[in-house]
């Protein structure tokens, strides 16, 4: 598989890779939306500090070069020559090689005053098309049993059910350690 591109442009948002720069804007998103990602992201449950958003940001930086995973500010706005223009990031998501061969999972999370208005799905399409553009035969999205919201987004981008398992990882606090994986595959 080839790297993704840097910047992927939807109607609503924009996806552009996270920066060193990006740790504090990180830092103020998270924290503000600390109640809404606890009860289902373990990397949130003891809090989010301004180190916690440095480290992610170099980790971003670590994994994209070595190809394990591609993480992406969620940006409101358009673009002018390539660059988002009056974005506010509203959240992140990314393509994380640790399904197999030829496969991405796609994970994401919004800023909860940016929910219910279809910017996550465009997202996580745009991730989905570019997966399969750098040669990917398939794309899957895992989520715990109990999060109704996960579950509506693979259905609206057309992902298939295919598997439930328990999840080994440590639960957060609203998690029943059930996974759910829908998979998209290359048409």
């Amino acid at each position: 598989m080839h790297a993704p591109a840097e910047l992927l442009q939807g109607h609503c948002v924009s996806l552009r890779r996270w920066r060193a720069g990006d740790a504090g804007t990180l830092y103020r998103v998270v924290s503000a939306s600390i109640e809404h990602l606890a009860p289902w992201l373990s990397f949130v449950r003891d809090g989010f500090t301004e180190l916690d958003a440095q480290r992610f940001i170099e980790r971003n930086r670590l994994e994209w070069a070595d190809g394990t995973s591609y993480g992406y500010a969620i940006v409101t706005g358009g673009d002018s020559d390539g660059e988002v223009v009056g974005g506010e990031v509203i959240g992140s998501c990314g393509l994380m090689a640790r399904i197999g061969p030829g496969g991405l999972e796609v994970g994401y999370w919004l800023h909860p005053g940016h929910t219910g208005a279809g910017l996550a799905t465009q997202a996580i399409g745009l991730l989905a098309d570019e997966a399969f553009r750098i040669g990917a035969d398939r794309v899957e999205i895992h989520h715990d049993e109990a999060n109704a919201r996960s579950a509506a987004m693979p259905r609206r981008l057309g992902f298939a059910e295919v598997a439930r398992r328990p999840n080994p990882e440590p639960l957060s606090p609203a998690e029943v350690g059930i996974d759910v994986i829908w998979r998209r595959c290359r048409v």
